[in-house]
């Protein structure tokens, strides 16, 4: 099985709305990551096929639960889950951040190559990012335990605005010592993956957060 087919499958399987004009896209998206990654070192990943499922499909599973006007990726990397959003949904306005720069190069290429122009790249710390409006959502996937992912975003987050937080196996010890608890935990399936995702959900209730 190529990358095509197994996208078309897992994204089929998924019960995903991306027709294939998008797929095409998310390919195209793919083939760079892995050209880059042989020089940048991007991602750990360098099995093509494996690449689909751990990075395309596994982004792709947050997709019914990304309903805003914007988004920011925190920690972006090489674009995940950012990009994989911003391919899919073009109304959405997709900020990806991260502090290392060849990460921030790749992206701003892969912006350019795919003619995203819903998609900004910003190279800084999240802690010193001012934007000029916040978000109504923001994502991380592995970025760090929830607590400080919450606190160094704190301050890009639109009131009643939303945090997701990707995540493998139920983050149970991180949610613990929390002043807040998330409002929404939602498992999520991954197609040829067999390992537990979860999505947590906290929203941004003004006076509430006690960070």
């Amino acid at each position: 099985m190529n990358q095509a087919e197994l996208l078309a499958q897992g994204i089929a399987s998924m019960g995903l709305p991306v027709p294939v004009a998008m797929q095409e896209k998310l390919l195209a998206y793919l083939s760079l990551l892995h050209k880059w990654n042989k020089v940048y070192n991007l991602t750990a990943v360098r099995d093509p096929l494996e690449m689909v499922i751990l990075h395309l499909l596994d982004s792709l599973s947050v997709l019914p639960h990304v309903n805003s006007k914007n988004l920011l990726d925190v920690g972006s990397g090489g674009g995940l889950p950012g990009i994989v959003l911003a391919i899919c949904k073009p109304e959405l306005q997709v900020t990806t951040i991260d502090t290392v720069q060849k990460k921030a190069i790749f992206m701003r290429q892969v912006k350019g190559e795919l003619s995203l122009a819903n998609l900004t790249v910003v190279h800084a710390r999240v802690e010193n990012f001012q934007p000029s409006e916040p978000f109504e959502l923001v994502i991380s996937r592995a970025f760090s335990e929830i607590a400080l992912f919450m606190q160094l975003t704190k301050h890009l987050i639109k009131e009643n605005g939303h945090w997701l937080a990707m995540k493998g196996v139920m983050p149970s010890g991180e949610l613990e010592g929390l002043p807040v608890q998330p409002s929404n935990i939602i498992p999520l399936k991954v197609a040829g993956l067999d390992a537990e995702r979860h999505l947590v959900v906290f929203e941004n209730i003004p006076n509430n957060v006690g960070f």
